[in-house]
């Protein structure tokens, strides 16, 4: 199964996007990540200002009860009951603001003052614990046996009736063996923390909007330009193909009035002449006119010229020894043929090829040296032509050189008066993904075509494998 191809415009969009797209991601991803840490920490550090305040504000609070009933405690025996209920009566009576109170429970756990929550006064709570699972009264009891200090767990909002987070603080009167404390509910202080991460993630995906719609506006942009540049390059694509196909049918039709010059001028003559030669011959043979044979030899002689034009005409197209026996003979075949017709001394070197060219770089290296014979012929006015063909571990290489007048290349190529010309061995050459290089000084020109060993076909196995592979070459 073969995978698809990707054009032009899809490999320029891709090439574009792909590492816009990684860039954006990562530098969303970090932006997101260190933006997140940094207000983590800002929202920590308020979350712990905030609950300092409310402790030191509990501490100012058990500090003003504790005044307030010090003369009354330090005066009285473990036992004195008038001492304690008196103590009851004074924090029972110290309520502040909607849901401030203080709370005594003695250390077995029972409840002593509970002024807003006056259900519990009396009543033994050891073992209590929050909806979450937090021990309240046994912990405040050993809270206050080690000295004083916080605990923080949920309980029923005085003002609301809802349950709420609360911390206490509480101390031990260790004669009486009670545990004094109160609280203040820091549900604000949850709100603020709460509204502060809402104001972070709000701030994210924020910048998560900002970055994608400069994300998606440099990808619009580059789509755009991907589509303006694909539009122009297939427009310039379509005219090249236009005068590429208007080129290929300007040489068939070429091609064909070159057959038909050669058949009308040459054969056609030359069979005219046949005709002529063999109706004379029977003229004079029922005269019994003794020049009969020689007319008739001459015709033999003619319609044996006749045969031999044909086979030029016949080889020029497509010659049978490039099949038979492969592209070294053929180019020999031609290159001979080429100094006999035009008088030009000639050189013909090659190497047997290890490995044997497949049909198409065989067609393609002998149109290219069929086309550069033909241009020495017409422009180079040079007295001697070098055709060199060898294989070697890269794959295999043609190269012509004369010694006439230099051309300058680029100029030849994008001329469009040159016909098909080198344009057409260009193009050849490049269909098998080679190279044709062209180098013009005074002294002459090379053309040197390479063809990659990826046209190269391995030797047969067996004895007769190195024969074949020479015939082939």
């Amino acid at each position: 199964m073969t995978r698809p191809q990707l054009n032009y415009g899809q490999k320029l969009f891709l090439t574009a996007t792909l590492p816009l797209i990684l860039a954006m991601v990562t530098i969303s991803v970090l932006v997101t990540l260190q933006s997140r840490q940094m207000a983590e920490r800002e929202i920590h550090t308020l979350e712990e200002k905030l609950i300092a305040a409310k402790r030191d504000e509990l501490k100012n609070y058990l500090s003003l009860a504790r005044t307030a009933v010090i003369n009354i405690y330090g005066r009285a025996a473990p036992d004195d009951e008038a001492a304690k209920l008196v103590v009851t009566q004074i924090l029972s009576a110290m309520i502040y603001g909607q849901d401030g109170y203080f709370f005594v429970y003695d250390y077995d756990g029972n409840n002593l003052v509970s002024p807003r929550h006056t259900q519990l006064i009396g009543r033994n709570w050891s073992g209590m614990q929050d909806g979450a699972g937090i021990p309240i009264t046994d912990e405040l009891i050993r809270i206050a046996r080690t000295g004083g200090g916080y605990h923080s767990y949920e309980w029923t909002k005085p003002s609301t009736g809802e349950t709420a987070q609360m911390v206490t603080y509480v101390i031990g009167f260790q004669d009486w063996r009670w545990a004094i404390g109160t609280g203040v509910f820091i549900d604000d202080v949850i709100a603020a923390v709460n509204s502060a991460r809402a104001t972070v993630e709000d701030r994210v995906q924020r910048t998560f909007l900002y970055i994608g719609g400069l994300t998606m506006g440099a990808l619009l942009l580059v789509f755009t330009s991907g589509l303006f540049i694909n539009i122009r390059e297939r427009r310039v694509a379509d005219a090249k193909l236009k005068k590429l196909t208007q080129r290929v049918f300007d040489a068939q039709e070429e091609e064909r009035g070159r057959v038909a010059r050669e058949l009308h001028d040459g054969i056609s003559q030359i069979l005219v002449g046949v005709r002529y030669a063999l109706d004379s011959a029977r003229r004079r043979f029922e005269t019994g006119d003794a020049r009969a044979g020689e007319t008739l030899d001459r015709g033999i002689l003619n319609l044996s010229g006749a045969i031999q034009e044909v086979r030029r005409i016949s080889r020029d197209l497509r010659p049978g020894v490039l099949d038979d026996l492969g592209v070294g003979p053929a180019l020999k075949s031609l290159v001979e043929d080429f100094g006999a017709r035009t008088g030009l001394r000639t050189e013909f070197r090659t190497v047997p090829f290890r490995n044997r060219l497949d049909d198409d770089a065989k067609t393609a290296l002998y149109r290219v040296a069929q086309e550069a014979l033909t241009n020495i012929e017409r422009h180079a006015d040079a007295t001697c032509v070098s055709v060199d063909v060898r294989g070697h571990k890269n794959g295999a290489t043609l190269r012509i050189s004369d010694n006439g007048r230099g051309m300058d290349p680029g100029r030849s190529f994008a001329t469009n008066s040159q016909g098909l010309g080198l344009r057409n061995m260009q193009e050849r050459i490049e269909q098998l993904d080679g190279t044709l290089r062209i180098l013009g000084s005074k002294s002459g020109t090379v053309i040197e075509a390479n063809v990659p060993l990826t046209h190269m076909l391995q030797p047969e196995d067996g004895s007769g494998s190195n024969t074949q592979t020479r015939a082939s070459a």
